[in-house]
């Protein structure tokens, strides 16, 4: 047993020898052909920036979109009269149900043990206002009806003043809190805290204006004004407008119990029989997370495959270089079979050396495509995301290209007859 154990060990050593010399020749050669082999590296390494970068800048993308996206600061649910992925004859369908009520916020507030807070907002169903100040207006803009709610549970930071109240919204005061669009729009220069403002046929006090959301949307997601949900309903509510409620849930309880126990109430509330079907819709926001993972996970893999083109076409190029190299190095390779060495021996020196060129230009491009992805994420102000694995999957896939397209010229070098290979001139 000692000598087999022994025997085993010689020839692990044996062939780890074999490889490192394989390395160490590959290198060499790489040195004796720096233009060749600096232009082959050049272009992996481009192919591989191009695709690592892509996929660094659509990750970030996507941290990107959820954060503007699906904004409360606690998971949530979005409770509505409708299903919002619906196709458009569900939705008229879903059109003639009950609508949600100030109640039925006030109810899951108070009856449920797993609400943190509730928002009872107004969607105006697309309808837009222009606000007027004096000689200042603002472009088309959407007005929401909400609670005191809004401003806390949503990433919505109040730059100046305040929001609104509960004791204003019971009041039906007309106040508003402007977004930063409108508010720069109509107060470029100055504050508008306590300005009293046109909007449709009444006039509304600013209590307060948004700080900029820097959406994804640019300006866009900054162009709304909140209005109370109860002065909205005396002033601005349209025939198609819709009641929909936002509710976070308590840390201590999961968004499944949460969204379980809403559901229950609403059905009493609203009269479901049991084993009817529910007469409301309830997204959470891990449906909308799972939505834009997969909205940018389809992109980014189309936008990957594309990007890739420039690998294979690198691959050809290593193809062709290991080819002119077993063509130069033919009479070598005769003196190396006629020293004993093997078919895999041989095979295995060009497929090592195909793969540490490509696998040199791998290391480059993830380098350059982290410093890419970095420097574009701080230009579009994307969150600099960097998927660990993707790095990995980088230098894999770029070492395997040299493997892949490095097979037939090793193959060719492998099968040479060692007599023919020795005159060979």
């Amino acid at each position: 047993m000692p000598e087999k154990i022994s025997y085993s060990s010689k020839i692990a050593a044996s062939h780890k020898q074999v490889w490192v010399e394989n390395f160490k020749q590959a290198i060499g050669v790489i040195s004796n052909h720096k233009m060749r082999s600096s232009l082959l590296i050049v272009g992996v390494a481009i192919g591989v920036t191009t695709v690592l970068a892509m996929v660094t800048v659509m990750s970030g993308l996507g941290e990107r979109i959820r954060e503007d996206i699906v904004s409360a600061n606690r998971p949530y649910l979005f409770v509505s009269r409708m299903d919002p992925f619906g196709d458009s004859q569900e939705r008229q369908d879903m059109y003639r149900r009950k609508q949600l009520t100030a109640e039925d916020m006030a109810a899951l507030g108070e009856d449920c043990a797993t609400v943190d807070k509730v928002d009872l907002q107004i969607d105006p169903g697309g309808r837009m206002w222009v606000l007027r100040y004096e000689g200042e207006r603002t472009n088309l803009i959407q007005i929401i009806g909400s609670s005191e709610n809004f401003g806390s549970m949503y990433s919505i930071q109040v730059g100046e003043g305040r929001f609104f109240t509960g004791f204003e919204l019971e009041r039906s005061r007309r106040v508003v809190v402007l977004g930063y669009g409108p508010a720069k729009d109509l107060f470029p220069n100055r504050d508008p805290v306590g300005k009293r403002i046109k909007m449709g046929n009444h006039e509304y006090t600013v209590v307060g204006a948004m700080k900029s959301r820097e959406h994804i949307m640019g300006s866009i997601g900054d162009n709304f004004a909140v209005v109370p949900f109860t002065t909205f309903e005396k002033d601005l509510f349209g025939r198609f407008d819709d009641y929909q409620l936002g509710v976070t849930i308590k840390e201590e309880y999961t968004l499944d119990e949460g969204e379980e126990e809403v559901a229950a109430l609403l059905r009493i509330r609203r009269k479901v029989a049991p084993g009817d079907k529910d007469d409301f819709h309830i997204t959470t926001s891990e449906t909308f997370k799972e939505m834009l993972n997969n909205i940018t996970g389809s992109i980014g893999l189309i936008l990957v495959v594309i990007s890739s083109i420039g690998l294979m076409v690198g691959g050809i190029g290593v193809m062709n270089i290991m080819l002119i190299s077993v063509t130069e190095r033919t009479r070598e390779v005769g003196i190396r079979m006629a020293m004993g060495a093997r078919r895999r021996d041989i095979l295995q020196q060009f497929l090592i050396e195909a793969s540490t060129l490509t696998g040199a230009g791998g290391l480059i491009g993830i380098l350059l495509g982290l410093v890419t992805a970095k420097g574009v994420s701080n230009l579009i102000k994307f969150p600099y995301s960097v998927p660990l694995i993707w790095i990995v999957i980088a230098f894999v896939f770029s070492a395997s290209i040299g493997i892949i397209f490095g097979i037939y010229p090793a193959n060719r070098a492998a099968r040479m007859d060692p007599i023919k290979a020795l005159h060979y001139d």
